[in-house]
């Protein structure tokens, strides 16, 4: 798999309502000049089992080719990225969401938003 055409990328959990919102708005912000890859997708499957660990699922990344910044540590690479980005991306973004009622309610806001700012994590990416 060749990473250094596919970044700068966001991989988010695209079964999840809110999550999926965010992802929304990444790419609006960014005019759809991120790739935004489901966590569930099959090249989401495959970027999990090479350049992340266990926690993958745990938080949203952003993969600049070199790094992988998981939850907190990826705002302020990806407003970056957001700001600088000139890539293809994604111009149509993919709504596949599997979400039941649970993850629309208040409390699904404060966990998952209580999450984003727990969660930090960085990850040296070894050539692939």
């Amino acid at each position: 798999m060749d990473l250094g055409r596919m970044v700068p990328l966001v991989i988010y959990d695209n079964q999840c309502y809110l999550c999926t919102k965010f992802a929304k708005a990444v790419n609006f912000l960014a005019r759809g000049k991120l790739l935004l890859v489901g966590h569930y997708t099959e090249l989401g499957e495959k970027l999990r089992g090479q350049i992340l660990d266990s926690s993958a699922l745990e938080m949203f990344w952003f993969v600049d080719g070199k790094t992988a910044f998981g939850g907190r540590a990826a705002l302020v690479p990806l407003i970056s990225a957001i700001i600088q980005s000139k890539g293809s991306g994604n111009k149509e973004f993919e709504n596949n969401e599997a979400c039941d009622v649970e993850c629309k309610n208040v409390k699904a806001v404060f966990v998952r938003s209580a999450s984003l700012l727990t969660n930090s994590k960085k990850l040296a990416i070894n050539a692939i």
